[in-house]
């Protein structure tokens, strides 16, 4: 954007051409996202499991067996996902039929209720506005769309093997190809202490919920307890409403199957262990939190969602945070960076004052070159 001023650009016809290069970005993206959604999920497996090369490493482990033991982690986990998946999702649907017509006669006998309470409702505009069968086959679509991700396995656990190992050449390369070597690793480091951390914690918190909610529902004894154990598990890393919708086949799942009764029973469940974890154990954890906005999280699930499919919702938090830090380590993007985050870290930034809201790198360079100028 500095060249683009030095060339005589206006700053509507800046505005203009950055706006045009984020939506031909953002346009490829979307079409090659069968290429990147497994790069970039790859990528974020790598970044997770490079602590644990390094940590086999430093106990004496030659790189060939820390990288064998983590790859039999990854298939061992993977292999279990996608088994779990296979059958659990070709019994579901085999009986979904017959979930769908228990529902619409529920339905049915809603409105029939309704009436004799003194509400007149169409059976036809109720299920216009209302479709409990419909929301079940929505239900068996999405875990077809995560299946899909995860038939990708292969490609993915290739990538992630090609990244660890190129991991530990990564700063060598950084030193010799950029100015300031320095400032380029202290910032991805920067990026991948944070996803790390973050990965790592929502990762044992979606693993607990995913555990309790299936022991809950095996209580119950609804059907394919683990299946929705599972989503609950890979849903809790959409953040907002991924506990929701994990939540809702397996309550109506068990309105049709056991009653009116262990519904509530199942719904309470959910209510428990998602407001327990989300406003409970996570904060504690995570302490300071994600460093990004409320509205910028939902914004960012609806964005990449878009973008990248089903993916790109378990990514959206990890991907705008590197976006954040990439943003604040520039000063002519910083206000961006700004932006992102929550109220707080603004009102701590104003507090502080200008000087020392700004990073750290070329807005004091570029105060050094005025008063030198001045000078």
């Amino acid at each position: 954007m500095h060249e683009l001023h030095q060339i005589g650009f206006t700053p509507a016809a800046r505005f203009l051409l950055v706006a045009g290069a984020f939506v031909v970005v953002v346009w490829g993206l979307k079409a090659a996202s069968n290429l990147v959604t497994p790069f970039l999920l790859a990528v974020f497996i790598a970044v997770v499991m490079a602590p644990l090369v390094q940590f086999l490493r430093n106990r004496g482990l030659p790189t060939w067996a820390a990288m064998l033991l983590v790859v039999a982690i990854l298939m061992g986990a993977g292999g279990g996902i996608v088994a779990l998946f296979t059958g659990s999702l070709n019994a579901f649907t085999a009986k979904l039929p017959d979930y769908q017509m228990r529902l619409k006669a529920l339905s049915g006998e809603l409105v029939l209720w309704l009436d004799t309470m003194g509400l007149h409702v169409s059976r036809q505009a109720f299920n216009s506005l209302v479709d409990p069968a419909r929301i079940l086959g929505i239900t068996g679509e999405l875990i077809k769309g995560l299946g899909g991700v995860l038939t990708n396995a292969f490609l993915i656990l290739v990538t992630v093997i090609f990244i660890l190992f190129e991991a530990s050449s990564l700063p060598s390369k950084l030193r010799a190809a950029v100015r300031q070597p320095d400032a380029s690793l202290s910032q991805l480091n920067e990026v991948m202490h944070t996803i790390n951390r973050y990965m790592f914690i929502k990762t044992c918190t979606s693993l607990f919920t995913g555990v309790v909610l299936w022991a809950w529902l095996k209580y119950l004894g609804v059907d394919f307890a683990a299946l929705w154990g599972m989503l609950a598990f890979l849903l809790n890393f959409v953040p907002t409403i991924g506990s929701i919708i994990a939540a809702v086949p397996a309550v109506m799942l068990a309105l049709v199957q056991l009653g009116l009764d262990d519904a509530v029973l199942a719904m309470l469940g959910f209510m428990v262990v998602n407001i327990g974890v989300g406003n409970f154990l996570e904060p504690r954890i995570m302490g300071q939190g994600l460093g990004l906005s409320t509205l910028v999280v939902f914004l960012s699930l609806v964005f990449w969602g878009w973008v990248l499919g089903p993916a790109g919702m378990f990514l959206s938090v990890p991907l705008t945070m590197s976006l954040k830090i990439v943003f604040g380590a520039n000063a002519q993007t910083y206000p961006i960076a700004v932006m992102l985050g929550p109220a707080e870290e603004a009102r701590a930034l104003v507090a502080a004052g200008r000087e020392e809201s700004l990073p750290l790198g070329a807005p004091r360079a570029e105060r050094a070159g005025e008063s030198g100028d001045r000078a």
